[in-house]
């Protein structure tokens, strides 16, 4: 649907056979965007990073599959008020510590404004954890697949393509090339909302382990075949994003390329993104996704050829990302505790965890108190209800809690006396 036209098809297919992409010559960005405002790299104990997020608090986890998870990503905060994402690695996952901390270091030395930075790691004992920077506005996955509000609008999933290339094309002119299991979970939206990519892809999962957990439809041919990551992986793996923000949906690389092959763009672009582009702009993605999906590795585009062609594609540059992405800002923005957060997703097993950690109790001497100002067998009626919500709420039956807290409260304030007029 998408633009809406089935010109789309016959653009493609009037592109010239080999697919080249102009490389970007005249491009000089390989230091652009270097940030110098992050603190150097360190090493963290396991203390500092056990205080930074309440000592791994389950409501502090923010990584796909939560606590199940191998790895687990979790939010913290420092004592300078930093905001920091903390990856603990499976204790298994790095027997050897100075690989690890070489590793950790080669990456910890990369600073640039489209990454979401490592800041440093742990490495104590068995535990292996890496520091980065924090980015408070969910993930890739989350904005083209699980959107609540609006989804996500053309212009923006074109800022992200071009923003992840030109992630990809620092990390390459730094000599980190390799990036293992690009996916829309690995793109991360920062305060302004500007998609980063984040630096937990750089380090492999172990020393040992794959470099692919996702489904292997989705998997570079190559890989299968050999078991390598290689920088034209990586761009296989961009053409499955590039997949992504087309169709709104995960699909499978073998799949998008028989719609193609077919003439049935209309299949592969998102419903929701009709009117927003050109049979041009459409055809590009579509021509760029496919020579990303190429079989043969080397006939694949690299980072910097990428950048050349997405420049031309982008829209409204002058708008903010999170006007775009519909995302608070500013003042409007204030980081909510963990509390607040699970009162604002409506978890009231979240709640109850987060008020036993605080060491909730009911109002032992609230009964004593009310008891002296009870002129009615109703008053005495609703204290009953409240003792009777706090034994449902500590054994989390949170529907007889609030059915008990309702008949509490609404007698109380029907018998309240009224402020004069």
């Amino acid at each position: 649907m998408g633009c809406g036209c089935s010109n789309l098809s016959a653009c493609c297919w009037s592109l010239d056979q080999n697919g080249s992409i102009p490389e970007a010559d005249n491009v000089e960005n390989e230091d652009k965007g270097e940030v110098d405002d992050l603190p150097a790299f360190r090493e963290y104990s396991i203390e500092t990073l056990q205080m930074a997020t309440s000592g791994f608090a389950m409501e502090n986890i923010v990584s796909e599959h939560g606590e199940k998870a191998p790895n687990v990503v979790y939010k913290g905060k420092l004592e300078n008020q930093r905001r920091i994402a903390v990856k603990r690695f499976n204790r298994s996952a790095w027997p050897d510590a100075r690989q690890f901390l070489e590793e950790a270091k080669a990456v910890g030395q990369l600073r640039n404004h489209r990454l979401a930075n490592l800041l440093g790691c742990c490495c104590e004992g068995d535990e292996r954890l890496l520091v980065a920077e924090f980015m408070p506005n969910e993930t890739l996955a989350k904005h083209l697949f699980h959107w609540e509000a609006q989804p996500m609008k053309w212009v923006m999933r074109l800022r992200v393509a071009l923003h992840l290339a030109e992630a990809l094309e620092y990390c390459t002119s730094k000599g980190r090339a390799l990036y293992h299991d690009l996916n829309a979970y690995r793109i991360v939206f920062d305060d302004e909302g500007n998609p980063r990519l984040s630096c937990f892809g750089l380090m492999k999962n172990s020393r040992d382990g794959k470099s692919y957990s996702t489904n292997l439809a989705f998997t570079p041919p190559e890989y299968l075949r050999t078991g390598r990551v290689t920088p034209e992986s990586v761009m296989y793996s961009f053409g499955t994003l590039l997949l992504d923000l087309l169709s709104g949906k995960h699909i499978p690389p073998s799949h998008a390329l028989d719609l193609i092959r077919d003439r049935n763009i209309q299949m592969l672009t998102d419903s929701c993104l009709e009117g927003q582009f050109s049979n041009d702009d459409g055809t590009e993605l579509v021509r760029l996704a496919s020579r990303c999906l190429q079989y043969e590795p080397r006939e694949r585009p690299n980072p910097k050829s990428l950048v050349a062609a997405l420049i031309p594609l982008q829209r409204d540059t002058e708008v903010p990302s999170h006007e775009l992405m519909g995302i608070l800002h500013g003042a409007d923005a204030v980081p909510l505790s963990p509390l607040g957060e699970a009162c604002l997703r409506m978890d009231l097993t979240a709640i109850h965890d987060v008020l036993e950690k605080l060491g909730y109790k009911d109002d032992e001497g609230a009964a004593t108190e009310l008891s002296f100002q009870m002129w009615t067998n109703q008053m005495q009626e609703t204290l009953t209800s409240k003792k009777k919500g706090d034994v449902a709420f500590r054994h989390k039956d949170f529907r007889a809690a609030l059915e008990c807290y309702t008949q509490f409260v609404l007698p109380h304030e029907q018998h309240a006396p009224r402020s004069p007029q």
